[in-house]
């Protein structure tokens, strides 16, 4: 068997996973690839790419109306994202990237450029649609997917680095679940002490552990930015009580440090609930009327 398709990431990169919850993967599609996506991106945006003076809008995050696979389009990304989660077979296929391009056409370009710390705002756990246990199953993984270069100070990711484990104790404390605008409001990254921006070239893929706090960040540079975030989710709940440990996923693993402990017999006190985010609520209510 070929292990580099079926388990491309080097035990460097899984370490890097483990220590930071983050793995960045470069050059997964190439821009031929790319190219219908970002350009019906700025069709649909409605200005010129190249004409910074027509962007009328620092931010908009475009609405889904096409899906690529991402085990075709993205083999590498596809594989590295199974390795992460145990195996395919844990994982929710298939694998759907949308085109709901997220632009940062310059947000806080009016100020000096602030670096990644707690101060910054917008600090979040992504989620919106569903009540949080410690063993969700609901986004197994974050990703960035990068359509453009995203270039330092032009508008990469926040990132907490040591937010996995923060995350981890608030909801290992809260059987119950928490739901998602209680979570939002619980001021988590207050506890951490690390940050970085991420930033990358065109085709580079991110995977991130579903714990892991982050921010949009200032395009001073008013450089173009197109990015996606498809989650990627799993079949089953997390196991942090598994027979062999040898057969926790790199994503679980990164719990149990995070928690100090080896293993976790963790069990839900309340049912799992699915939420109607406001974003969802507030189309509803646009298309009726």
């Amino acid at each position: 068997m070929d292990t580099s398709t079926t388990a491309p990431l080097s035990d460097a990169q899984v370490e890097h996973f483990l220590e930071k919850g983050y793995v960045v993967l470069e050059r997964c599609f190439d821009a031929e690839q790319a190219a219908p996506i970002v350009d019906e991106a700025w069709q649909r945006l409605g200005v010129d790419r190249d004409d910074p003076t027509t962007w009328d809008r620092p931010r908009v995050h475009l609405s889904s109306r096409a899906h690529v696979d991402a085990e075709r389009f993205a083999p590498t990304a596809f594989h590295a994202a199974c390795q992460l989660l145990g195996g395919r077979e844990r994982v929710q296929t298939p694998w759907e990237w949308g085109d709901g391009i997220i632009a940062n056409l310059g947000v806080g370009a009016d100020r000096p450029f602030e670096p990644p710390s707690a101060r910054v705002g917008g600090w979040h756990k992504d989620g919106d649609f569903f009540r949080h246990f410690l063993d969700s199953p609901e986004q197994g993984l974050l990703t960035i997917v990068l359509w453009t270069d995203v270039l330092s100070r032009g508008g990469g990711t926040f990132v907490a680095t040591d937010s996995v484990g923060v995350v981890a104790r608030f909801l290992a404390e809260r059987p119950e679940g928490v739901l998602p605008d209680a979570l939002q409001q619980t001021r988590l990254v207050e506890h951490c002490r690390r940050f970085e921006e991420l930033t990358g070239e065109q085709g580079d893929v991110v995977l991130m552990h579903p714990f892991m706090l982050h921010a949009t960040s200032q395009n001073v540079l008013r450089a173009q930015r197109l990015i996606t975030n498809p989650p990627l989710s799993l079949r089953e709940p997390m196991d942090f009580d598994r027979p062999d440990a040898g057969d926790f996923s790199p994503v679980e693993r990164a719990v149990l440090n995070g928690l100090g402990v080896d293993r976790l017999d963790f069990r839900p006190t309340a049912p799992r609930e699915t939420v109607v985010p406001e974003r969802l609520r507030a189309s509803a209510g646009a298309t009726t009327r």
